[in-house]
C-alpha cells in the first residue's frame, strides 16, 4: 500500500507530509504522538488543580461573547454537585451557540488559576472516555484526519514494519514485537501497555544511536600533537590569583594529556554554575598558545563573549599574549581588522559569537577550539568551527563546555564520542542559594526583602516567562507589564531596567551594563539573563509563574545570585510542584538534571532538538534506567561473540536510521 492510494490523502496533504519528512508508509506509522490527554478519568470541580483535567458537569449559565482586540472571549460556568468554574474559549465565537444552559457536557482541558480561583481554558467536548494521542500539527490535515488514516495505515503494520530487533534481544530486555509497540503507541486501551510501548520504542532508538555512534567512533581524526611539559599546568594555576580546587587541577591535567596525544582531543568539561569552568578552559588556552597555536572560543551571546574577552585579555596579555574579540555587532572597519589579526596570527586567542565560523574567517594556526554553554549551539555550528582549522586531514582539539549538568550516563549517550571531565567540588567560600516557593499572598512581603536588600546595597532580578502581555495566557506574567507595575508601585523609588531578547542589542547591551555597572537596583527581564551576566552584588533572584520553566533552566536562572560572598535568595513564584519543592530542596545541578530528565525527557539525541519526549520516533518517557539498559546491552552486544550476529543485525539497522544524519553529527 502506498501513501497516495489512502482515501483522503491527496496532493496537497502528501506534500504536506512530505514537508514533515513523511514519504512512505513506514515513515507515516513512525510518525508517533508527541504526547497523550488521559481522558479515562473524572475529576471533581471541588478537587482540580492547576493542569489537565476532564470534568464532567451542566452549563450553569447562559454562555456571553466579548470582543477585544479582535479577539473573542466566550464565557459560562459549569457545576457538578461538588462546586462550580469558569469556563473560557478564546477566539471561538461558535461555542456561544454550541453551549446552552441546562446541557450535560463532558470537557476537557487546562485548570489555570487568575486572581484566586481557577478558570477551565478552551476544554474540548469529549465523546467517550479514552486516552487521546496529540500528533505534531501538519499544515492542511486535521487532527482528526491524522488519526483517520493512522488507522488504515496500521492494517499493514506488518508488512512494512519489519522486526528490527533481534528475539534473543526482545527476550532478555522483556520488549515487545514491534508491530505491536506502534499499534498501541497510536491507539492505546490502558495506560500499562502504553508504557510497554513506549519502553520498546525507547529502547531500539536508543540502541540504534548507540550502534551508529559506535562505528564513527572508529574514525578519530588526527590532531596537533602539542608539547606540555608537565610543569606547564601547575604553573598556570600559580599565576592566579586564587587556589584553584583538586577537581579544576584534575581536569586541566585530563585536557593537558589529551592535547599531547595525536588525536584531535573531543572532550566535555561539565560542572555546576560557579565551579570554575572559565578558569579551566582559559588554561586550556594557555597550554595551546605556549605550544605555538592559536585559539578560539565561542560563545552563545555577545554579552557572555564580551566578558571572556574581558577577563582573558586583563589576564593574558600581562603575559605578553595578545588577545581580540569576533562578533556581529561590530563596524566593518573593526570586523576587517579583526579577519586580519586572526588570518595573521597577531591575535594568539579570538573570543566571539557565531561571528567565528562566518565565510570571511580565516585562521593562521588553529589548535584549540572550545564551545561555552554548548547546549545553546547547533551540531552543525560546532562542527565548521572546528572544521576551519583543519589541515591535512588534522583538526584542532575541541573543548565543550557545560553549565547544565547532565546525568553522567544521558551523557556518555548524548555526546557519544566526548570523553568526559566532570567539575564536581565549588570553590571554597560559596554560600549556596537558599529557594523558596512564594505564594500569591506573600507577594507583597516578598518586595518588601527586596527593598531591604537593595537598601543594603544589594541588586535583584525578576524574571518573566513572557515579554508583553498575551490575551490567551491571561494568567502569565509578562516583563513589560510587570516592569510598568513594580515601578509605579511596589518598586517605586528605586532604579528598575527592562530587558528581553528581541531588544535592539545596543539598548539591550545598555540596559545590561548598568546592572553589571550597579548603576540599576533591579533588572526585570525575560530568560535573556540565563547565560552570561555576572554580578556578584545580586542577591535576589526572583522567578515569575515558575511552574512554566523547566527544572534546569530554573537552576541556571539561579544561579545568576549567589556569586557573591553575600547570602543569597531564589523565589518562585508558583503553585507548588513536584519539580519545585525538588529545586527548593537542593543546589546540586546534578541532582536537579536527573530529575529534569525524568520529567522533560532527552530532547533529540543526533540531531537539534534540545528537549522533549518526541524525537523522530524516540520515546523515553523520562526512565533514566531504560538508557543505562540500553547502554549495557551495547556493550554486551560488542564484547561477546556469541552475540556476533544481534551486533551485525542492529549495526546494519542503526546505519539504515542514521545513514544521513550520522554524516552531520558532530562528536563535539
Amino acid at each position: 500500500m502506498e501513501l497516495s492510494s489512502i482515501r483522503g490523502l491527496g496532493p496537497a496533504r502528501l506534500s504536506a507530509l512530505r514537508a514533515m519528512g513523511i514519504d512512505s508508509l513506514r515513515d507515516f506509522l513512525f510518525f508517533l504522538p508527541v504526547s497523550y490527554e488521559d481522558r479515562t478519568r473524572i475529576t471533581p470541580i471541588a478537587d482540580i488543580c492547576v493542569g489537565f483535567c476532564l470534568i464532567q458537569g451542566t452549563i450553569a449559565a447562559k454562555p456571553a461573547i466579548n470582543f477585544f482586540h479582535g479577539l473573542s472571549r466566550v464565557t459560562t460556568s459549569i457545576q457538578d454537585g461538588t462546586g462550580k468554574i469558569q469556563a473560557v474559549w478564546y477566539n471561538q465565537p461558535w461555542m456561544k451557540q454550541n453551549l446552552h444552559e441546562g446541557q450535560q457536557v463532558l470537557l476537557y482541558g487546562r485548570i489555570a488559576e487568575k486572581q484566586n480561583h481557577y478558570i477551565l481554558q478552551n476544554p474540548q467536548n469529549v465523546d467517550a472516555l479514552c486516552i487521546q494521542p496529540v500528533y505534531r500539527a501538519i499544515k492542511g490535515i486535521p487532527a482528526k484526519t491524522i488519526h483517520d488514516i493512522m488507522s488504515v495505515c496500521l492494517k499493514s503494520v506488518e508488512e512494512v514494519c519489519h522486526e528490527t530487533l533481534p528475539q534473543r534481544i526482545r527476550e532478555k530486555h522483556g520488549l515487545l514485537p514491534i508491530a505491536d509497540a506502534l499499534r498501541i503507541s497510536h491507539f492505546p486501551n490502558d495506560m500499562q501497555n502504553l508504557q510497554l510501548a513506549r519502553r520498546r520504542l525507547a529502547f531500539e532508538k536508543m540502541l540504534m544511536y548507540q550502534a551508529a555512534i559506535g562505528l564513527l567512533k572508529e574514525s578519530h581524526s588526527k590532531g596537533p600533537i602539542m608539547t606540555i611539559p608537565a610543569e606547564m599546568p601547575d604553573a598556570y594555576w600559580k599565576s592566579l590569583m586564587f587556589v584553584p580546587t583538586l577537581a579544576q587541577r584534575r581536569v586541566l591535567d585530563e585536557i593537558a594529556e589529551d592535547m599531547r596525544g595525536q588525536y584531535a582531543m573531543a572532550r566535555l568539561v561539565q560542572g555546576d554554575v560557579g565551579c570554575g569552568k572559565t578558569a579551566i578552559a582559559f588554561g586550556a588556552i594557555m597550554l595551546c598558545v605556549q605550544s605555538g597555536w592559536q585559539a578560539a572560543m565561542m560563545a552563545p551571546t555577545e554579552i557572555l563573549a564580551r566578558q571572556h574577552f574581558v577577563s582573558a585579555k586583563a589576564y593574558f596579555e600581562t603575559q605578553g599574549i595578545r588577545v581580540g574579540l569576533l562578533i556581529g555587532n561590530l563596524k566593518p572597519s573593526e570586523k576587517k581588522k579583526a579577519h586580519a589579526c586572526i588570518a595573521s596570527g597577531e591575535w594568539k586567542i579570538v573570543f566571539g559569537t557565531h561571528a567565528l565560523i562566518s565565510e570571511g574567517v580565516t585562521y593562521k594556526k588553529l589548535g584549540l577550539v572550545i564551545t561555552d554553554e554548548q547546549h545553546r549551539f547547533g551540531v552543525r555550528q560546532r562542527s565548521i568551527l572546528q572544521e576551519k582549522g583543519e589541515e591535512n586531514g588534522n583538526k584542532p582539539h575541541v573543548l565543550v563546555m557545560s553549565a547544565t549538568p547532565i546525568p553522567r550516563t544521558l551523557a556518555l549517550i548524548l555526546y557519544g564520542d566526548l570523553d568526559i571531565s566532570v567539575v564536581d567540588e565549588l570553590p571554597p567560600g560559596r554560600k549556596p542559594v537558599r529557594t523558596r516557593l512564594v505564594p500569591e499572598s506573600k507577594r507583597v512581603k516578598m518586595y518588601e526583602f527586596l527593598r531591604a536588600e537593595v537598601e543594603k546595597g544589594h541588586q535583584a532580578y525578576v524574571v518573566c516567562p513572557l515579554v508583553e502581555d498575551s490575551d490567551m495566557l491571561e494568567d502569565v506574567r509578562s516583563a513589560q507589564s510587570t516592569f510598568h507595575d513594580l515601578a509605579e508601585n511596589e518598586l517605586k523609588g528605586l532604579r528598575v531596567g527592562l530587558t528581553w531578547g528581541s531588544q535592539k542589542p545596543v539598548d539591550k547591551q545598555n540596559v545590561l551594563e548598568q546592572f553589571i555597572e550597579g548603576s540599576l537596583d533591579v533588572l526585570i527581564s525575560t530568560t535573556v539573563i540565563e547565560v552570561g551576566v555576572n554580578v556578584p552584588n545580586a542577591s535576589i533572584m526572583i522567578i515569575e509563574n515558575a511552574e512554566r520553566f523547566g527544572l534546569s533552566q530554573l537552576h541556571q536562572l539561579r544561579g545568576r545570585v549567589g556569586r557573591g560572598s553575600e547570602e543569597s535568595w531564589c523565589f518562585l513564584l508558583a503553585h507548588e510542584t513536584e519539580k519545585l519543592r525538588i529545586l527548593a530542596q537542593t543546589n546540586d545541578g546534578f541532582l536537579v538534571a536527573q530529575k529534569d530528565l525524568e520529567i522533560r525527557g532527552p530532547g533529540d539525541l543526533m540531531g537539534t532538538q534540545q528537549s522533549g519526549q518526541e524525537l523522530n520516533g524516540f520515546l523515553l518517557n523520562g526512565d533514566v534506567r531504560l538508557l543505562e539498559e540500553a547502554v549495557q546491552c551495547m556493550k554486551t552486544l560488542r564484547k561477546f561473540e556469541e552475540y556476533s550476529e544481534e551486533r551485525k543485525m542492529i549495526e546494519e539497522e542503526a546505519m539504515t536510521q542514521y545513514a544521513e544524519r550520522v554524516r552531520h553529527v558532530a562528536l563535539n
